[in-house]
């Protein structure tokens, strides 16, 4: 990307040149004049994106939770400039962070406030997953603070077959804050406390203990924790004053937060999510965008605590008995038994139903046979067609 319109000297000047001399133009221009971030034919003035060096000139003191990072050794401020150049060379992202900024780390610092906590934890989920709810790590970590399995578990998130709290952006916040507050009882230091969020507690004793140092910036850990706190360093340096490094967002520009209804829910059996969708007046994406920790198409038996859109509580009771009434009556569903010489795909086939449609209302695992005699359940639910764009130009039926 460039910042400026290359096309004049190789158009007017290039041509007059030997092909050497061509070539080391074009490495000149390329090495001395790119700019991240602006792209070839945009108006942007240069002058707005510093410089990468002027981009490393940190104001200090700088600290994590009050806690005096030291940049007077060479070191740990090598470290730092490693850490804040490889963020900013990613523009992109860091625009999405700043855009899903209100979304999220508003309701963050909310929640860190009324527990007494430092704000700059807010970063650390900046670090881990770019505020992303259904991020997945090759580890096996999940959601926006990365929480494992295990240790998500001990700090009170659902995790099973039906759901996973590690993906809920609410439920997971508070783990981490709990999380958080213990590894600084722990600890006694928020700089450790972030290295033993990253690589675990045991593991981090074990360290401190082996190398006689409870120092984070002198203990040899894991790159991956050697990097971390650096790492949630650059979030906050570059989110705190995102105009320093060339970020200027209306208030137009930033994603607003998600609004919805809290709705409970008490089933005496299983129901599919789409009636749930039905009797909130939408539809079933909707539902498990607002419901991340959702892992399946169905609700089981119980009660449940459901998102569903801001302003459609109001009657959501009595739809979804309606809508339950309907779901379960003779004439939207029906059973079928299977026959001699019947396959799924015959069956499918005959009542022009998607062979994925009929594995899912009946459990069933296609790798398994169906036998003659065996029951299936048949729903002939109507598709509800999105309505034509205002403007778009629709054909009518001869």
């Amino acid at each position: 990307m460039y910042g400026f319109d290359i096309r004049f000297l190789t158009d007017n000047l290039i041509p007059y040149t030997s092909s050497i001399v061509k070539l080391l133009l074009v490495l000149l221009i390329i090495a001395g004049l790119i700019v991240p971030g602006i792209g070839y034919g945009e108006t942007e003035p240069v002058s707005r994106i510093p410089s990468l060096i002027d981009s490393l000139k940190i104001q200090e003191p700088l600290d994590f939770c009050g806690e005096k990072v030291p940049l007077e050794e060479q070191e740990i401020r090598e470290r730092l400039e490693k850490e804040l150049l490889l963020s900013l060379w990613d523009r992109a992202q860091i625009l999405l962070w700043l855009k899903r900024s209100r979304r999220y780390l508003t309701k963050v610092e909310q929640m860190l406030n009324a527990e007494g906590l430092p704000q700059d934890l807010k970063y650390v989920a900046v670090a881990e997953s770019s505020l992303l709810e259904h991020i997945y790590s090759s580890k096996g970590a999940v959601g926006m603070w990365q929480f494992m399995a295990e240790t998500g578990k001990k700090y009170g998130l659902i995790i099973d077959s039906n759901l996973d709290e590690r993906r809920d952006f609410f439920a997971a916040t508070r783990a981490a804050i709990r999380y958080f507050r213990d590894l600084h009882t722990h600890f006694s230091s928020w700089t450790l406390s972030a290295a033993a969020y990253n690589m675990g507690e045991d593991k981090l004793s074990t360290e401190i203990q082996e190398q006689g140092t409870d120092r984070y910036y002198e203990l040899f850990l894991p790159p991956e924790t050697q990097r971390f706190l650096f790492r949630i360093l650059s979030a906050k340096l570059i989110l705190s004053n995102p105009k320093v490094y060339g970020f200027e967002l209306s208030d137009a520009d930033f994603y607003p937060p998600v609004l919805f209804d809290e709705v409970q829910v008490t089933l005496n059996q299983e129901v599919p999510l789409r009636i749930i969708a039905d009797a909130a007046g939408t539809y079933f994406k909707r539902i498990r965008d607002l419901n991340p920790a959702l892992r399946t198409r169905y609700l089981p038996e119980g009660t449940h605590s459901l998102r569903i859109p801001r302003g459609t509580s109001e009657g959501f009771q009595a739809r979804l008995e309606a809508a339950l009434k309907t779901h379960l009556s003779p004439k939207d569903r029906g059973i079928y038994v299977i026959r001699n010489g019947d396959s799924l795909s015959s069956i499918s086939a005959r009542f022009q139903i998607p062979l994925a449609s009929i594995l899912l209302w009946n459990r069933l695992d296609p790798r398994e046979p169906i036998h003659p005699g065996q029951r299936l359940l048949i729903y002939s639910k109507p598709i509800q067609k999105a309505p034509a764009e205002k403007g778009a130009e629709t054909e009518s039926d001869p």
